[in-house]
């Protein structure tokens, strides 16, 4: 009977569909999380009667057919990269950035990541750093006997020095952007890769044409909406109990035929 695996199959579907919205609550608080969705395709169809064929010797076209459906699969799992709320810290190295782009990251195996997560900190160098100790490209270093810090909204870092009466420009941030955002690979720590599916990074200061500028001591919220997520949970949720609905009917039906004598 087609119906048990056509069940299963929802089932399956509706428990990827679970854990993904789980994903999405879990990072709720997480800086600069983008909230991912779970897209189905329906599966093959198994043709009892081909649509279009021929029904009779006078050329008689058969109208629709019958096509009998065998469930459902996942086909992606597609991240949305809109922008979140932007929330004031009042942290020097806090940086938020208010549109498109992506801070760069040279991680220790040489390959460069993206995120758009601006916690970031001094090394004990003074380099600017992500949480996990990552230098944040282009490499800005801080000089020792800085007293202040000043990053504008052109990515530009100015630090004023202990007996210096003028700042002295330490080195400017430069962002990212990609033509598929979608297409990034997460690797966790808030930090993505390039795919071919994302096409190659187009690399500018912040405040360039196409580029977002840098806010200090803000930082970007996860774009998720708890009360949409809740929804979608009790949906997913009806579905699955809905599916196995189907698995407990099919196999009522499946006893009804052992049973006959």
């Amino acid at each position: 009977m087609r119906a048990l695996s056509i069940g299963a199959t929802g089932m399956l579907a509706q428990q990827v569909n679970v854990e993904v919205i789980s994903n999405n609550i879990a990072n709720m608080s997480t800086t600069g999380f983008k909230r991912g969705r779970a897209e189905f395709h329906d599966l093959l169809y198994q043709d009892l009667r081909r649509v279009g064929s021929v029904s009779s010797d006078a050329g008689t076209i058969v109208p629709s057919g019958v096509q009998v459906g065998l469930g459902v699969r996942t086909a992606a799992v597609y991240r949305i990269h809109e922008q979140g709320n932007l929330n004031i810290t009042d942290n020097t190295l806090d940086l938020a950035i208010n549109g498109r782009g992506y801070f760069q990251v040279e991680l220790p195996s040489g390959e460069t990541a993206y995120t758009r997560a601006g916690s970031l900190q001094l090394s004990p160098d003074g380099d600017i750093v992500t949480p996990e100790g990552f230098l944040v490209a282009p490499g800005i270093r801080v000089p020792q006997d800085a007293v202040s810090i000043a990053i504008n909204t052109n990515g530009e870092v100015w630090v004023k020095r202990d007996g210096v009466v003028n700042p002295e420009l330490q080195g400017t941030f430069e962002l990212a952007t990609f033509v598929n955002d979608a297409g990034l690979e997460a690797v966790g720590k808030n930090l993505f890769k390039e795919t071919p599916a994302s096409g190659g990074p187009q690399v500018d200061i912040p405040g360039a044409p196409g580029f977002g500028s840098v806010l200090q001591g803000a930082l970007e919220t996860g774009n998720v909406n708890a009360v949409q997520e809740i929804t979608s949970l009790i949906t997913a949720q009806r579905a699955y109990e809905m599916n196995s609905k189907v698995i407990q009917a099919s196999d009522e039906m499946l006893r009804s035929v052992t049973t006959l004598r």
